[in-house]
């Protein structure tokens, strides 16, 4: 494999970033893409031993160029950068340059439950993008299906002060993931790439309600950290998107398949230990 080159989409980000680590030292040439190849992220990389290249993928050249004898490409968007439309277009375009440019194993980094119908529109339009990957028939290809993040936890709009705020019942569980376990996982895809061809896996390490969240994260930052449960309609007036998904968590929600996971990929992180780990990352 060493004469293989990994294309590596948002490589200072986190989903991207977390593969490009887990890569590192299986075998492979890496090559991360982005926009801010003088950033720290970036430089970072280059410390690893990871090419760094300059693109934007909303420049088809600059993508084709980084494509350049590329076996292999994980491939991943962000909708709260980009907005619906505009993720939508940057992955179809990624998927048909890299089929054109001859790629082999293209790996795409969806999320859980894409293919359930959800009514969500950052989730539906990674559906459609899927469509695109399966209709270009890759030699090989895997899509990667996260569901909601644990480091979301630490953002403000999840954490002010001490308090952890979210529209959602303190009953409602939520399935969750680490970031380091996308990237475990993301890496096998491309390690194991024979053995995993073809399979979409949506991806969850653990579940939980906001209180027991909140209650992790107490013990994780050494403070009284309380859950308080705001109204729908507050989420509404900033993102119409957001609150269609978390009324989808209260109604519906995630259904990775924890246990059977864990036997494939081996033990994932539980938010408990994520939490006392990440205050101090």
């Amino acid at each position: 494999m060493s004469d293989r080159i990994v294309l590596v989409t948002g490589a200072t980000g986190r989903q991207g970033g977390a593969v490009a680590r887990s890569l590192v030292g299986k075998g492979f040439k890496l090559r991360g893409m982005t926009r801010k190849p003088e950033g720290e992220p970036a430089k970072a990389l280059k410390v690893l031993g990871i090419e760094v290249v300059r693109a934007d993928l909303d420049d088809a050249d600059s993508v084709a160029k980084a494509l350049d004898g590329a076996w292999g490409v994980f491939a991943v968007q962000n909708t709260w950068e980009a907005g619906v439309e505009r993720e939508e277009q940057q992955g179809k375009r990624l998927a048909e340059l890299a089929r054109s440019k001859g790629v082999q194993h293209f790996v795409y980094s969806s999320v859980a439950s894409a293919h359930r119908k959800t009514g969500i529109p950052h989730f539906d339009n990674k559906w459609r993008v899927e469509e695109v990957v399966r209709r270009l028939k890759f030699p090989s290809h895997a899509i990667l299906r996260p569901v909601f993040f644990m480091e979301n936890l630490f953002t403000p709009s999840f954490l002010m002060g001490d308090r952890l705020v979210a529209a959602l019942k303190p009953t409602t569980p939520l399935q969750m993931v680490a970031v380091d376990d996308i990237g475990r996982v993301g890496a096998r895809l491309f390690t194991d790439s024979e053995e995993l061809e073809g399979r979409e896996i949506d991806l969850g390490g653990d579940s939980a309600t906001m209180v027991q969240a909140a209650q992790a994260l107490s013990r994780g930052l050494s403070k009284p950290i309380r859950f308080v449960e705001i109204p729908i309609a507050e989420v509404r007036k900033n993102s119409e998107d957001v609150a269609r998904m978390l009324e989808w968590f209260e109604r519906v929600g995630y259904n990775a398949d924890i246990p059977a996971l864990e036997r494939e990929f081996g033990k994932l992180t539980k938010l408990e230990e994520w939490a006392a780990r990440a205050v101090h990352a």
